[in-house]
């Protein structure tokens, strides 16, 4: 379906903010003018100025449309091709919109081509930041919702949403199960060399898996950074996210990510800096409520939003730079956590061809409730869009079955060849712009491989991969699969004073043991040979499962997070003895 977008006026005066002096300065009003000298079609002038004057290189937009220009150095602008066919405005009252990065957004409403003497006025918003800012909620009255009510229903359910309540996370931050046990204190050693150094538990009492509580009792540790990024920003390193309160207790939350200016990346590598997590390597601009000149400030990725007092366009918050500073960190020398660092080595990071992780975390449209959104803030000030510009606030990651089940392409071969049965499995990692999986190093894959013969009986495996250890040891149907005829996919750490491998607990000295992950574009190739009946038909089965955590971590903690299947094949194959 085509449509042609264009906003309803509001009847708004012009009016704007500054944080270095008043803008709230009605425009002047428009004038009936001329045509266009080359084709006698409407055509609306104007100038773009701040209170210092002209401004150059604002976008000049019909509201809520893609039909626009620029201003030039003298600020000067000229909107045509009203009559020319393409578009509804003829003779209609339309809102205009300008912007330039530094400024709010601002607008003239009520302007009918042709018109002159249009003076949008732009206004700086605010370099500092107020530490005594109180996060506005995403729910309840004067929150996000109250304004933005799909926007933010949408955002709920998603795991930012619920960054700090996370059970999986606050399990490993306490070392507790989700009952809420907690594993005995760490026990230590002496050791001449290296002096105080811990122990592996004690296998006599009962555990209930790793906590950094348990190795640090005495301190919070960075987690908040990235999990609770609002309560942590003027303590990242003291900030303990089982005492955040208000807004953040939703984790990373919509005030936070819309007063992110900027991220501080290195420009050396293109990554954070080292040992700068998330809001360590973010620039905020919390607002001054007191402030009438700044009283609110919010990013979005509208460049003609309908709120100039308040909100304000950042090209930076649709690339993938944005998503960074919690997307790439380093734990003892080891690369723990790498998306960012994946994406940026890949072909998605080429900026003519590639994607960005807003494409896939954030696609458009918005539907909430089977509904396609249109309008943000419907009722509030809000304006009607093309469906495609409001981006999806859903951003589905490891929970999500559909994203897990469309990330890579299995390909599965069998024959038998001489009273052999052989199998070949390649996966391809073909719509996914980082490796598979990725961040957590508790995540992981389970490939496995089945050959039956016409009774449903196992036949033997003769040569290839068989699924390790913490993959669980026991009953199959209970999700233990080590042993089997398969391959696991995974990166694998290990504390280096108790040698617990594979461990999640990277807030420990840690080194890399393995990384097999499939990284964007990358194949992986395995062969399986099992031994072939006498005779009849044989059902090769193969399965690749997404798995949360180890097995051992998962039955301490008592997180009950069954695998997802991605991608299963089942093929028959009669088999005639040589």
């Amino acid at each position: 379906m085509t449509a042609v977008w264009h906003s309803m006026t509001l009847g708004v005066a012009l009016v704007g903010l500054t944080a270095l002096g008043t803008c709230r300065t009605p425009s002047s009003q428009p004038t009936p003018g001329a045509g266009s000298e080359e084709t006698n079609a409407p055509v609306i002038r104007g100038t773009v100025r701040d209170q210092d004057g002209p401004v150059a290189g604002a976008v000049v937009r019909v509201q809520a449309t893609t039909h626009e220009t620029t201003s030039d150095e003298d600020g000067r602008f000229a909107l045509t091709g009203f009559s020319n066919g393409t578009h509804r405005w003829e003779g209609a009252a339309i809102t205009v919109s300008a912007w330039k990065h530094g400024y709010y957004c601002t607008k003239a409403e009520g302007v009918t081509p042709p018109a002159n003497d249009i003076v949008l006025l732009l206004c700086r918003y605010q370099t500092s930041d107020n530490p005594d800012y109180e996060w506005m909620p995403p729910v309840g009255e004067e929150s996000c919702a109250s304004c933005k009510a799909g926007v933010t229903g949408i955002w709920l359910d998603n795991a930012h949403a619920n960054a700090a309540g996370n059970p999986r996370f606050l399990t490993m931050y306490n070392g507790t199960d989700v009952s809420g046990r907690q594993s005995p204190p760490t026990p230590y050693a002496f050791n001449r060399d290296y002096g105080r150094v811990p122990l592996p538990p004690d296998s006599s009492q009962p555990y209930y898996g790793p906590g950094l509580k348990l190795d640090f009792p005495n301190i919070a540790g960075n987690c908040a950074a990235c999990h609770t990024p609002g309560a942590a920003i003027d303590d990242p390193y003291g900030t303990d996210p089982n005492t955040v309160t208000g807004a953040d207790t939703f984790g990373v939350h919509c005030d936070l990510c819309h007063k992110t200016a900027d991220v501080l990346i290195d420009p050396a590598t293109g990554l954070p800096r080292l040992n700068m997590p998330g809001v360590l390597s973010m620039d905020v601009r919390r607002p001054f409520p007191d402030d009438p000149e700044r009283f609110q400030l919010f990013f979005g990725t509208f460049d003609d939003d309908n709120v100039p007092e308040e909100d304000t366009y950042l090209p930076l918050i649709e690339t993938s730079q944005f998503c960074a500073p919690c997307h790439f960190g380093i734990f003892w020398d080891v690369l723990v956590y790498n998306s960012f660092g994946e994406w940026l080595d890949s072909p998605y990071s080429d900026p003519d061809t590639g994607q960005t992780c807003q494409d896939c975390h954030m696609p458009a449209p918005s539907v909430l409730d089977g509904e396609i959104l249109t309008n943000v803030a419907p009722g509030e000030g809000g304006v009607e869009r093309d469906p495609m510009t409001i981006h999806a606030h859903t951003q589905p990651g490891a929970a999500d079955h559909e994203l897990l089940r469309n990330a890579v392409t299995m390909t599965v071969t069998a024959q038998s060849d001489d009273g052999e049965i052989i199998v070949q499995v390649d996966i391809t990692n073909d719509q996914t712009g980082h490796h598979v999986p990725t961040d957590s190093p508790l995540r992981h894959l389970i490939l496995l491989v089945s050959v039956t013969d016409v009774a449903g009986n196992a036949i033997e495996q003769l040569d290839g991969e068989t699924l390790p250890d913490w993959c669980g040891v026991g009953d199959p149907s209970e999700g233990c699969h080590a042993g089997l005829p398969g391959k696991a996919f995974a990166k694998v750490l290990e504390e280096l004073w108790t040698e617990i491998s594979p461990t999640g607990a990277y807030w420990n000295p840690i080194r890399l043991v393995s990384d097999n992950r499939i990284a964007a574009f990358a194949t992986d190739s395995s062969t399986y040979t099992f031994a072939a009946p006498d005779e009849g038909e044989v059902t090769v089965e193969v399965t690749l499962l997404f798995r949360r955590a180890f097995h051992d971590i998962m039955r301490w903690k008592g997180w009950d997070v069954p695998d997802i299947v991605m991608e299963e094949d089942t093929m028959s194959l009669p088999f005639l003895p040589s």
